[in-house]
């Protein structure tokens, strides 16, 4: 596999990330490096972890993988996205807000849901002999980089738009997981 396949592999697996640190950012007043950093090594790291995971795992469990990773991804963003949604419309305080974001329970779930594709992805490794560790370092590092800017966009807008980005923020994490199990199920391709 060549460089700028790896690359755009790497890209594509870090969209959803980029998405949910969009979705992050829209919930802060300030725009925070430690913020942007914590969710940049959450992501970055599943991003790295999941395809070692899937690259051991190897093809005796790809037909589990690929019949159940959509269901567990739109579950898990629908049960952050809601509660983003519910956060904003009964207006919680803006410093429980803050603290709450980087919660570990959240963010756990978060960087499972938006690496799942990435453990199969390590599981088609396997199959194509790539080399593991450079792999799953471009995809981590990418995935570092595009969380970064997606806290940061988000926190341009979030801002500004203050209440309304929870809630715009929590539809677009129940979007995300959506379109995930759409694509799965085969209804919609992208």
């Amino acid at each position: 596999m060549s460089f700028l396949e790896l690359l755009l592999i790497a890209i594509g697996l870090s969209m959803d990330a980029f998405s949910v640190s969009i979705c992050k950012g829209l919930t802060t007043k300030k725009f925070s490096w430690r913020m942007a950093i914590i969710c940049a090594l959450w992501f970055g790291g599943f991003q790295v972890l999941m395809p070692v995971i899937g690259y051991f795992l190897g093809a005796q469990f790809e037909d589990f993988i690929d019949s159940y990773a959509h269901w567990i991804a739109f579950g898990l963003l629908f049960l952050v996205g809601a509660n983003m949604i519910r956060e904003a419309v009964w207006d919680e305080k803006e410093e429980d807000k803050e603290s709450n974001s980087l919660d570990l329970k959240t963010m756990f779930f978060l960087a499972i849901a938006t690496s799942i594709d990435a453990l199969a992805v390590g599981v088609s490794f396997a199959c194509i002999q790539v080399k593991l560790w450079s792999s799953v370092l471009i995809i981590g590092l990418t995935t570092f980089i595009f969380s970064v800017l997606g806290v940061k966009i988000g926190n341009v807008f979030g801002s500004k738009y203050e209440k309304s980005a929870g809630i715009i923020g929590g539809i677009i994490l129940i979007l995300i997981g959506l379109k995930i199990l759409l694509e799965h199920l085969g209804i919609i391709s992208f």
